[in-house]
């Protein structure tokens, strides 16, 4: 059993937690196996993100001190939070891990991202949302193509011209 002060400590550090994190995933846990969750958390973990488990009274105390208007309470089952310093990853990692392990009952029951509250359907859509390094990726391949475009076409020219200095030199060996 925790004592007050331990209690409101903990409200703290998550509180602390929900304000530096960009976006939060709800996630239902009940009946999920603890090798299962490990292998969440790990991860999450990899992709930047953090997994925790807390009683609902103190979830709903902490998101309202850092200003999320998620009411914890009205979430079904046991609750685990998801904190994500990307927009997507912890939404994505947990969306991957429920379709990768059908047999799971892990499921999403809500999210917020900022400030804002997302519903189950907001949360499963923002998964299917690229990363930033994804967008960077492809940002940098837009910029890259026309550049590699400019550099064929000169190395064709090139070409062009050497291939015509190798035909006047056969024809002169000749």
């Amino acid at each position: 059993m925790q004592t007050k002060q331990q209690k409101e400590a903990l409200v703290q550090e998550v509180a602390d937690k929900v304000k530096a994190s960009k976006a939060l995933v709800f996630a239902n846990y009940k009946g999920v196996s603890v090798k299962d969750l490990t292998a969440v958390r790990r991860e999450l973990r990899k992709s930047g993100s953090s997994w925790q488990v807390l009683k609902k009274t103190l979830l709903n105390i902490a998101l309202k001190e850092a200003g999320v208007p998620v009411e914890a309470r009205g979430l079904s089952g046991q609750i685990g939070v998801a904190f994500s310093q990307d927009e997507v990853a912890a939404a994505k990692v947990l969306s991957d891990f429920i379709k990768a392990n059908k047999e799971t009952e892990l499921s999403i029951e809500g999210g917020s991202l900022g400030t804002a509250a997302l519903s189950i359907a907001e949360v499963k859509a923002l998964a299917k949302l690229p990363s930033q390094d994804e967008l960077r990726a492809k940002l940098v391949g837009t910029l890259q193509a026309p550049i590699a475009g400019f550099v064929r076409v000169l190395g064709g020219n090139l070409s062009g011209l050497v291939q015509v200095l190798k035909a006047i030199e056969k024809q002169k060996a000749v």
